[in-house]
């Protein structure tokens, strides 16, 4: 068998984030013959049709589009704002999800999150929403909230949790196995 090849996605741009620490701790629990590339998009521009009709995708969604076309499957590892997901996020899947051929059409998937009190439920109910309309085939379980997220992780950012860290691998099986099954 091939390497599997998951795009991890943070919801996050913030340097200090717990969900970009929550994608890095994946790369070291991730099942054998497995590699997460963790897909930064800082400086894609926010979605516009009038962009996208007079030039075609910026050069920066290119590289976004052809990153996920490679991946096998997605991981998205998003905080919770104001109840849903970032913006961010939300732009990054929306210069995504144009056409031609959506890298993310029918690909498998895996949610997770750190917040605060309620850890992501609520975005990551609105990512499963989101994500239906590319048919892609979501790991229900297990369900990866961590809450009070300053609580699990060091100084250094590392995750320090080895409730978490059990979670995380098996999120990552049962993606790996959707990749396969």
């Amino acid at each position: 068998m091939s390497t599997i090849h998951i795009a991890g996605i943070s919801g996050s741009l913030r340097r200090g984030s717990f969900n970009t620490a929550l994608l890095r701790a994946a790369q070291i629990l991730l099942p054998e013959d497995t590699k997460l590339e963790i897909v930064e998009y800082f400086d894609v521009p926010l979605y516009n049709n009038d962009v996208e009709g007079a030039s075609g995708f910026p050069e920066s969604v290119l590289e976004l589009r052809a990153k996920l076309a490679q991946a096998d499957a997605i991981l998205i590892a998003t905080p919770e704002y104001n109840w849903s997901i970032p913006g961010v996020l939300k732009n990054a899947i929306d210069w995504a999800s144009r056409r031609p051929d959506s890298p993310l059409n029918g690909k498998p998937a895996a949610l997770m999150g750190a917040g605060g009190r309620l850890g992501t439920a609520y975005a990551q109910g609105h990512l499963r929403q989101i994500l239906a309309h590319f048919d892609m085939a979501v790991v229900n379980k297990p369900v990866v909230m961590i809450t009070r997220a300053p609580e699990h992780f060091d100084e250094d950012l590392n995750l320090i949790s080895e409730r978490y860290e059990d979670q995380i691998r098996r999120l990552l099986e049962a993606l790996v196995a959707k990749v396969g099954g």
